[in-house]
């Protein structure tokens, strides 16, 4: 067995004292060199007394000696030369291959598998692992104007991908072979991790960089495995790691002299407060001395504060579609096996997230942890749930807690020893004010304000200001580190790390606030489109949400009142549903006739889309009175859309359109005056001419005539002359109203008798006093 402790002979000494003179150091800076606090140790390796091996190995090492040279043997202690000598090949690349042999088993254990969210059985790494980008900037540090950046007002897709407008992305590899030295960024769960497990897997099989030995170290494990012992430095750890798997120090030592490590540091961020500065400075200590080799360092944003010198900072961008899509097709299949079942739920996952109602899950996506996610909640339901409260409740809490609890973390204590409970109260708080005025972004200057103004309300007795000002940087950096839920976007710019985030937390202080200011404030938001996944997550969280669904309600009513044209529409709009002789539900009726009176240009024109979702009837084939006006509609529509540049296939179009026997067998008056107009149209084969010339006499006199008999007989048709005011007025009306269905379907806690009625009644004017004489 190798000894514990060495000393160096009277020959060996000698060598070691005109290296050292060479050097010109003194003995306080060779203790530091090698990570010693005094140089007592140092005196007794000149003076031939007994060191401890490492530090005998670091000494000759710094002072580029050869141990084997250097040290006083003893009898029997023939292994001790072995060791230093004859086992050591004198080809670096030998030793690296001997080593990397040694070595594979151990990364593989390390780096081979996967442990997904919630999913009980490790996963093969390559079977999961999709390559992440990176950005060769970080955003963070960026100059932006905050009054440039788009605004939640205008937010029309429900997310803003960031990083996406601003830099190319390169892939991992490629930003390693271009620096040597990276200090990698990323929020929480955005790959930081796998990035290095994938580097350490292409070294291992050879893939990359494959005559150097990879080594892969969790910080946190390292900070853990030197407490008491604060002299250890990097290097001696590196030898104790490795004498665990028969690895001489002085191998190690030689390799990382040669710069033929490819040393992997994952979660500097993960480190403890106190012990930071101590890491950094044995970190810094390794890199400035092994500076040959190839380091990596991960760390989530925000973690910022300590620079390594010769290190280029770079940041993991978010998932693309197409990484999203492929990282899909991966999961699914490594938790079905069956490739037929994953590749229908691949397919349906993707088209559901790519509908715009699902815009903000699709945001979510962007972030591989929130995607694993999504891809185990779509696997159980067979979609995404329509009560999106604990839906985004869960995913919140992946970033609270969860995901640092599955990998084993402890954090430092939360500034102010916030609990969980004041940290959700304090976001709801951030939240509410800033998307009250429309906001996403926020300067840090006010959101430091927000947090200042919340620590007041919560701290009754007297407090210091300025140490209130320290508390609140430390929060806003606990949140962007610990949580990854508050993100800097830019120099002094913030954000929520997704919209929906902002959105729950929004709907939280409104449900809180409920109780003490009155409804209608809340209501006031009911036309804004960015507010409309707050209503429906506060109808989710309100148990019951009856009085909030009712406000809804009288809300469209009021809505009903201020626009004349829309007043007698839907009076209309009542009318001709309760005439149909159909089978459907009544509100579905009234949202059939609603689409098939707008204007054809109208994006909401003869759409069924809201009609199949409240009776799914309407998804077959339409009853013959409804049949009947949708065929007229279209008629009506063909016949004003017929100009002198697409004359000819309008005008065919339009004799096709009126050939409606089938649907008229009970109407004889509407089939003869139907087909009296059908006479008045010249034939085709006059020419186009002919035609022409007669459509630009008679055409607009012929369209009224069917217009009129349409209204006559079916009463449709009518030429509303709807202003843009009316048409916006309309569609705010329209919205509403599928609001209040949405917060119907997302809200389980209401009356049974109360939802029949809300559901009965949309579309319709109740109990409203008419405005309009």
């Amino acid at each position: 067995m190798a000894r514990r402790s060495l000393q160096a002979s009277a020959e060996g000494i000698r060598k070691a004292k005109q290296a050292f003179k060479r050097k010109g150091w003194t003995q306080e800076y060779l203790a530091a060199e090698v990570g010693l606090e005094t140089r007592q140790t140092i005196w007794k390796f000149f003076t031939g007394k007994p060191i401890d091996r490492h530090v005998f190995n670091d000494i000759c090492f710094v002072l580029e000696l050869d141990s084997a040279e250097i040290i006083q043997p003893v009898a029997g202690d023939e292994a001790t030369l072995l060791n230093l000598s004859l086992d050591i090949p004198i080809d670096i690349e030998t030793l690296v291959h001997k080593l990397r042999s040694v070595h594979q088993e151990n990364i593989q254990a390390q780096c081979g598998t996967v442990q997904l969210l919630d999913i009980p059985r490790p996963i093969n790494f390559n079977d999961i692992y999709i390559d992440v980008d990176i950005l060769e900037e970080i955003n963070s540090q960026k100059w932006l104007d905050i009054h440039k950046l788009p605004n939640l007002l205008i937010e029309e897709n429900h997310h803003f991908s960031f990083t996406d407008l601003t830099q190319t992305r390169v892939s991992g590899l490629e930003a390693l072979s271009k620096y040597s030295k990276l200090m990698v960024f990323g929020k929480p769960g955005s790959g930081k991790t796998t990035l290095l497990q994938a580097i350490a897997n292409s070294c291992n099989q050879g893939i990359y960089l494959a005559d150097y030995l990879p080594i892969y170290i969790r910080l946190q494990n390292f900070a853990e495995d030197i407490q008491g012992r604060k002299k250890t430095s990097f290097c001696q750890y590196l030898q104790e790691y490795f004498s665990n798997l028969g690895i001489h120090a002085q191998e190690i030592a030689t390799v990382l002299a040669h710069g033929k490590a490819l040393i992997l540091l994952d979660g500097w961020d993960e480190i403890a407060e106190e012990d930071c500065e101590l890491i950094f400075h044995k970190l810094r200590q390794f890199t400035e001395k092994y500076y040959k080799n190839s380091l990596v360092i991960t760390s989530r944003l925000g973690s910022q504060n300590y620079k390594f010198s010769g290190f280029t900072e770079v940041e993991i961008a978010d998932f693309s579609k197409l990484q999203i899509t492929k990282f899909a097709e991966k999961w699914f299949y490594n938790n079905t096996k069956n490739s037929a079942t994953a590749t229908d739920l691949v397919s349906r996952f993707m088209q559901k997230l790519e509908l715009p109602a699902n815009g903000e899950i699709l945001d979510l996506a962007t972030t591989p942890l929130l995607l694993s996610f999504l891809c185990l909640v779509f696997l159980f339901n067979g979609d995404f749930p329509d009560h999106r409260t604990e839906f985004y409740k869960q995913a919140i809490d992946l970033m609270l807690m969860r995901w640092d609890e599955a990998r084993g973390m402890k954090r430092d204590k939360f500034p102010c020893n916030l609990t969980l409970l004041h940290k959700i109260k304090l976001l709801c708080y951030i939240a509410a004010h800033s998307f009250a005025q429309g906001n996403y972004f926020l300067s840090e200057a006010k959101l430091r304000q927000l947090i200042t103004n919340y620590l007041r309300q919560i701290i009754h007795e007297p407090v210091d200001l300025e140490a209130l000002e320290l508390e609140t940087t430390s929060i806003l950096k606990a949140f962007e580190i610990q949580h990854g839920l508050l993100v800097k976007r830019a120099r002094g710019i913030y954000s929520f790390s997704h919209l929906s985030f902002q959105k729950y937390f929004t709907a939280r202080e409104v449900v809180t606030s409920l109780n003490t200011q009155p409804m209608p404030e809340f209501m006031n938001h009911i036309s804004e489109k960015h507010w409309q996944t707050v209503f429906l997550i506060s109808a989710g969280m309100l148990n019951p949400a009856d009085d909030l669904l009712v406000a809804i309600q009288q809300k469209i009513n009021t809505l009903a009142t201020t626009n004349s044209k829309l007043w007698d529409f839907l009076i209309w709009l009542e009318k001709k549903a309760a005439a149909a002789s159909t089978f459907y539900h009544p509100a579905s009726l009234r949202a059939f006739y609603f689409t098939l009176a707008l204007p054809s240009e109208h994006s909401l024109a003869c759409k069924q889309d809201l009609a199949i979702l409240l009776d799914s009837q309407f998804a077959g084939n339409l009853s013959a009175d409804l049949a009947l006006d949708l065929a007229l509609i279209h008629g009506l529509t063909v016949s004003l859309g017929i100009n002198g540049d697409i004359f000819l296939p309008r005008f065919s179009a339009l004799s096709l359109a009126l050939d409606l026997k089938h649907l008229l067998t009970n109407e004889p008056y509407l089939q003869a005056s139907l087909q009296n107009l059908k006479n008045q149209l010249p034939s085709p084969s006059q020419g186009r001419d002919t035609l022409k010339v007669w459509w630009q006499t008679n055409g607009k006199f012929w369209t009224e005539a069917l217009r009129t008999l349409m209204i006559e007989t079916r009463q449709i048709g009518h030429d509303w002359q709807f202003t843009p005011q009316d048409l916006h007025d309309i569609q705010q009306y329209w919205d509403a109203n599928k609001l209040l269905l949405d917060c119907l379907k997302s809200s389980a806690e209401i009356s049974p008798d109360l939802r029949i009625n809300l559901k009965k009644t949309l579309f319709l004017i109740e109990n409203v006093d008419r405005k309009y004489v």
